[in-house]
């Protein structure tokens, strides 16, 4: 028996046992992940941004988690000898009909706390991104770049010195909650007073076991990568960014500057044929059925079926990719590009097609299922376990 088990080793997973040990040291904690380590998944395959907060609603769990986290997470990697570059980036608007989104970005940048963003006129983004084509744009100096699997490990490391239980490669196939809650994996059982999921991909899936009425469902999204060849990465200084489609919850092909020097090209935003499929031919008919019988997907589907159209086209054609890529820094070549890595994207769909854009929590007497944690959820982790640990003490009665 455990005060708490956690489902999912991923960073929100991670980062909530860490925020639950340092308000109650004391507690047990028993992490189950149905991989063989830690953030196999999202965390592990995204571009590795700190993300600053400018483009989120103000006062929403995206904007507030993600101005907190941000330092949080800062503050976790000096303590720690965690290498980061706070670098900034830059988000271009590209013609003069995207200057009104561009200055709606801007102010809610201002909003959500943001100092010394700086309006750009063309001549300025030529100063910091010589390569770019814009008519104007915004500089970020908050944004950063980092490793978050590197940042995950060394969690690993601190949580498992606090003498947290790490259970690997267990699949979880059934949870009861009668008094105390059981968890069932393909090999084993656990019980413990209280439980919290964090399951990412699979998380509608396990929130299922204890609410069978949820009223969303994860559709998994591909994001596919290229990179700049060597002779090709000099384009790229930093980030740079386009102005996002604001009724889409996605930010548009982007180049991005990693941690160890390589510069991503991408991505697209492709619906997945598997929710853990990270390859063009990755296929499960489960998977697909599931997504096409819930009524929300159909409704996304009728809605957005020219980007979605748009998407598969650029995933199958490199011209079309590069032509995208193009609008930004208009120099780049089919040559310039070589073949990347990909990231699944967890987007929670509600009954009538609603994209969940913000963090969504269920909540019963002695469970928490994190449903949608999507971007920044890496930046904003650390911030999101302290807010998971505060309902978690004031909800499981365990302090």
């Amino acid at each position: 028996m455990t005060d708490i088990t956690i489902i999912g080793a991923g960073i929100v997973g991670l980062s909530t046992a860490f925020q639950l040990l340092k308000a109650q040291p004391k507690l047990s904690i028993r992490i189950i992940e149905k991989e063989s380590d830690v953030s196999k998944h999202q965390t592990g395959n995204n571009s590795g941004v700190i993300h600053s907060g400018i483009y989120y609603k103000p006062g929403s769990h995206k904007a507030v988690n993600c101005r907190k986290g941000y330092q949080m997470l800062l503050d976790f990697c000096d303590q720690n000898d965690i290498k980061y570059d706070i670098c900034g980036k830059v988000i271009v608007a590209v013609d003069e009909s995207e200057i009104d989104s561009l200055n709606n970005i801007y102010q809610r940048g201002i909003e959500n706390g943001l100092q010394n963003l700086q309006i750009l006129e063309a001549s300025e983004l030529k100063e910091i991104e010589p390569h770019v084509s814009g008519v104007k744009g915004i500089r970020v100096p908050q944004t950063g770049i980092i490793d978050y699997k590197v940042v995950s490990q060394k969690l690993k490391e601190n949580l498992e010195r606090l003498g947290v239980e790490f259970k690997f490669s267990e699949k979880v196939i059934e949870i009861q909650s009668v008094g105390d809650i059981l968890v069932k994996t393909e090999t084993a059982e656990y019980l413990s007073k209280a439980l919290i999921t964090c399951a990412g991909l699979q998380s509608d899936k396990i929130a299922q076991m204890t609410e069978p009425n949820i009223q969303f469902k994860i559709i998994p999204f591909r994001g596919e990568y290229y990179k700049l060849t060597d002779v090709s990465k000099h384009y790229v200084n930093n980030l740079i960014y386009p102005v996002p489609d604001p009724n889409f919850p996605f930010l548009g092909v982007h180049f991005t500057r990693m941690i160890d020097g390589a510069v991503e090209a991408g991505p697209n935003a492709v619906f997945a044929l598997k929710r853990e499929g990270y390859k063009k031919t990755d296929f499960n008919l489960a998977d697909v059925f599931e997504s096409f019988a819930w009524p929300g997907f159909r409704s996304v589907i009728k809605k957005y079926w020219r980007t979605g159209l748009g998407e598969f086209h650029r995933s199958f054609n490199k011209t079309a990719f590069v032509n995208a890529l193009q609008r930004l820094i208009p120099e780049i070549q089919k040559s310039d590009l070589l073949p990347g890595g990909a990231g699944i994207r967890a987007q929670a769909c509600d009954k009538y097609g609603g994209l969940l854009d913000d963090f969504y929590f269920v909540e019963s007497k002695n469970i928490i299922h994190v449903c949608n944690a999507p971007s920044p959820a890496a930046t904003s982790s650390l911030s999101i376990g302290e807010t998971l640990a505060g309902k978690a003490l004031k909800n499981f009665h365990l302090n």
